[in-house]
């Protein structure tokens, strides 16, 4: 996706399958990605992230009223549902002792339904383990819907995860962040700056940045979706998090960019320890440009195992969704009863 910019002044089989993943995750240490100006995105870890939000706000000038910037933000998930489907690229990227690996996702939302289908793949192991095959991932509300998962589910069978039981909400669980999600969040978006006016693929959009409130986010999410999200709030301990917005000129996100800073990993057999999820800076960088850190289990015993043993040490978690040909209007199937596995689901730590 070609961005130019134009910078104005101014967890049942659910909960073990869940537990599994978490676990995965904590298990990587990563290194700080680089923020706004150069500057460390682990800055905000020091509570230096809402004062780059306000030099960025002083820059712009006039023309970034910062009413009229939360007032944007906070419009874009309705924007989004009346926008019907879209195609959607996801990616997550972990960095950690100059280990670098990326997930990706491929594949539709209908957000006026709503429901939507991801293709992810998992990169090939550091150790140079073949990588996973591709997960197919169904989200709908409160629900995550996962095929060719691994972890002793049978080939060809789904698992059904409450995203309201998973300790992260699902906003990193799966390798992809649900779309829905990543635009709900914007509803609980507190200190923003416009950060000015860039193209995406030809489309003149705004960019703007600042921080998310998850408790904040979860009340003005729509009931059906608020249980994932509170979970979130209640999974991370700050309950903030940095992101990057680029709205279209219907309001629609275009890109959506969220940043996790860990400042506390749990070591592999930890669990039961929250992550202290900070508000680290946000991204800044072009939307196809992911930078800095995240995994699900697979990934993260990959990361793991490439890393010398110790403590491990903060991680930043870096989530990217990508939207575009809106008014699609795509056939997502759930899967059928019979095709949900109900066995043991054994944990890819053992």
């Amino acid at each position: 996706m070609a961005v130019q910019g134009h910078r104005r002044k101014g967890a049942v089989v659910a909960g073990a399958l869940a537990g599994s993943l978490a676990l995965g995750l904590l298990a990587v240490c990563g290194c700080a990605g680089r923020g706004p100006g150069g500057g460390p995105a682990g800055d905000a870890a020091h509570g230096r992230g809402s004062s780059q939000v306000r030099q960025v706000r002083e820059a712009a000038g006039p023309a970034a009223d910062p009413a009229r910037a939360l007032a944007a933000v906070r419009h874009a998930p309705t924007a989004l549902a009346r926008a019907g489907g879209a195609r959607v690229r996801t990616s997550m990227e972990t960095v950690s002792g100059g280990t670098r690996l990326t997930i990706r996702g491929r594949g539709v939302y209908d957000f006026a339904r709503p429901v939507g289908r991801l293709t992810v793949m998992l990169p090939e192991g550091a150790a140079g383990r073949a990588g996973h095959r591709p997960i197919t991932e169904v989200f709908v509300p409160g629900a995550l819907y996962m095929k060719n998962r691994g972890a002793g589910v049978p080939a060809g069978k789904w698992v059904r995860l409450d995203t309201g039981a998973l300790a992260d909400g699902d906003l990193l669980t799966s390798g992809a962040t649900d779309p829905l999600a990543a635009a709900e969040l914007l509803g609980g978006a507190r200190e923003v700056a416009y950060a000015g006016e860039e193209r995406i693929d030809g489309a003149r959009v705004a960019h703007y940045w600042g921080t998310v409130d998850l408790s904040r986010a979860a009340q003005a999410a729509p009931e059906r979706d608020r249980a994932a999200l509170a979970a979130a709030a209640k999974g991370f301990s700050s309950g903030t998090v940095g992101f990057d917005a680029y709205l279209d000129e219907q309001g629609r996100p275009r890109v959506l960019r969220y940043r996790f800073g860990m400042a506390e990993a749990a070591a592999a057999g930890g669990a039961g320890r929250r992550p202290a999820m900070t508000a680290a800076a946000p991204a800044a960088m072009a939307p196809s440009g992911a930078s800095a850190a995240a995994s699900v289990a697979p990934a993260a015993e990959e990361v793991a195992a490439a890393r010398p043993s110790g403590l491990p040490s903060p991680m930043t978690v870096v989530s990217t969704v990508e939207l575009s040909s809106f008014g699609l209007r795509p056939d997502i199937a759930l899967p059928a009863p019979a095709e949900i596995y109900a066995g043991t689901v054994a944990s890819p730590q053992k």
